[in-house]
């Protein structure tokens, strides 16, 4: 760890099964192999990295909650709570510190539901469409931001 800064990756509901669910949009290297990436990305940009996935909202809310006063940025990629969870919205807002939302799929190239993000107004940005990459570039902007 170079640089001090802790940064935590919050990944929504079915996430963990990148790799095996609709492999035309995420394609088929598997979460496992995704988040090793990311935590070996992390240490080359000099992050201390944690991943945390969950399919509950609660779950998700509980880490955003804890994030303030132990994390310096978060990454989050909510999944389809992106669409609609207004109380992952409030609890962003909340612990003022610098998230980058981020989607490994061109979100405004799917179904029209996926189009509104009720979370990105309360994010520092959001980078969607790059696959895997998606999170490299979430980690790499964050470095301006903390």
């Amino acid at each position: 760890m170079l640089n001090g800064k802790k940064i935590l990756i919050l990944l929504g509901p079915n996430l963990n099964l990148v790799g095996i669910r609709e492999k035309g949009v995420y394609g088929d290297e598997t979460a496992e192999s995704i988040n090793r990436q990311i935590m070996e990305h992390a240490d080359q940009v000099g992050y201390d990295c944690e991943i945390f996935q969950s399919n509950h909202e609660g779950d998700l809310i509980d880490q955003i909650h804890s994030a303030k006063g132990q994390y310096d940025g978060v990454v989050i990629n909510a999944g389809a709570l992106t669409h609609y969870s207004y109380a992952l919205r409030d609890a962003i807002a909340s612990v003022r510190i610098p998230f980058v939302e981020v989607h490994m799929s061109n979100i405004y190239a799917r179904e029209e539901f996926r189009h509104k993000s009720v979370i990105s107004a309360v994010c520092a940005g959001q980078i969607a469409g790059f696959g895997k990459n998606s999170y490299f570039l979430a980690l790499d902007a964050l470095h301006d931001l903390i």
